[in-house]
């Protein structure tokens, strides 16, 4: 499952927020409109935020009413601080900015520098899918046979080019034959778990169980775990691993349990530039994510509402990060500088 496909002159994506219900296809033809599908979750999870941007960059080249290259390439810097302003928390849409922008300045005309763009974009998109082919192989290693393996959100094909970060790692282990059990996380308040993750799985023929957030210790206690693999939106130099909110509790509950806790996201995710995750911007969301489900209101009118995104796991908690190029073990500071991808 490609959640964003590039068609020549514009892109699909899938609308996430109409899963599972419906598989509903959206068309975008500019950065805008990128930017909206990202800022209304349309699309959604770190890479695939970064390679949707990519395309929006690529398409508002394309698409430019502008005659000359300093003037696309100053409405593309417009275009890169509106996409940039959609989500602070994911890493990898930064990292696809800037790599877009600096394909761009390479050109030396117009037509090389949509052709430029294109590639880069399409580039990006590939990598990504290779990457998490890669993972998934790393990762399958970590997980024995008859593993019971607790995730969290929704770290699949849904949230990357293809094929998936924390899932990818999942689906390796399915496809090697082990006879995996996969617990899903709803993951309110956006229930990422109940709506993505599950339907991927569902998809996959992966076994799977669905429980409320507040279930995993119950979980644990009873010895009905062997394994926690997420993913990550942005992971420090020390690797400090910041992903969506309730990661940090079931990396608590693991030490508790002693259960294994993994994280799995490719290179573009290191961010070698802050050191603790202290200094990672945490993405505040809409309180009706809280206080409405299905646009019904599920709270008391006029309670206030407290709805951060995403949380910090320090890197003390972390069993492993999963990268394309292996399985790291701390200390992570010394390892991360070295598979982190610069654009």
């Amino acid at each position: 499952m490609k959640p964003i496909l590039f068609e020549g002159q514009s892109a699909r994506l899938i609308d996430q927020t109409r899963l599972p219900l419906e598989e509903v296809w959206r068309e975008i033809r500019s950065g805008p409109e990128a930017a909206e599908a990202i800022r209304s979750m349309r699309i959604r999870g770190a890479p695939a935020i970064g390679i949707t941007a990519a395309y929006g960059l690529a398409l508002s080249a394309l698409h430019s009413k502008q005659d000359s290259l300093e003037a696309v390439r100053a409405e593309l810097a417009e275009v890169s601080a509106e996409l940039a302003a959609t989500r602070p928390t994911a890493i990898n849409l930064f990292w696809a900015i800037r790599r877009m922008n600096a394909a761009a300045e390479e050109a030396t005309s117009l037509a090389e520098l949509r052709e430029r763009l294109i590639r880069e974009a399409r580039t990006i998109a590939a990598e990504d899918e290779a990457m998490c082919r890669a993972m998934g192989r790393h990762g399958a290693e970590l997980v024995p046979a008859g593993a019971r393996i607790l995730t969290h959100c929704n770290a699949g094909a849904l949230a990357t080019g293809d094929y998936g970060t924390a899932l990818g790692v999942i689906r390796a282990a399915h496809e090697q034959g082990k006879s995996i059990h996969v617990w899903v996380d709803e993951t309110r308040p956006f229930l990422q778990g109940a709506r993505l993750t599950a339907w991927e799985l569902a998809h996959e023929g992966i076994p799977a169980t669905l429980l409320c957030d507040s279930a995993a210790g119950h979980l644990m206690q009873q010895g009905q775990v062997d394994l926690v693999v997420v993913g990550s939106d942005r992971i420090t130099s020390r690797g400090d691993v910041a992903n969506k909110i309730g990661t940090y509790t079931l990396a608590v509950l693991c030490r508790q349990h002693d259960i294994p806790f993994y994280v799995a996201a490719p290179g573009s995710t290191i961010d070698l530039a802050i050191e603790s995750g202290r200094d990672i911007p945490i993405e505040q969301r809409d309180s009706r994510e809280v206080t409405h489900l299905s646009g019904q209101p599920v709270a008391a009118s006029g309670v206030q509402v407290f709805n951060p995104a995403f949380d910090v796991t320090p890197a003390e908690l972390v069993t492993a990060i999963i990268t394309e190029q292996g399985v790291h073990r701390p200390p992570f500071s010394p390892i991360l500088s070295q598979v982190a991808s610069q654009p």
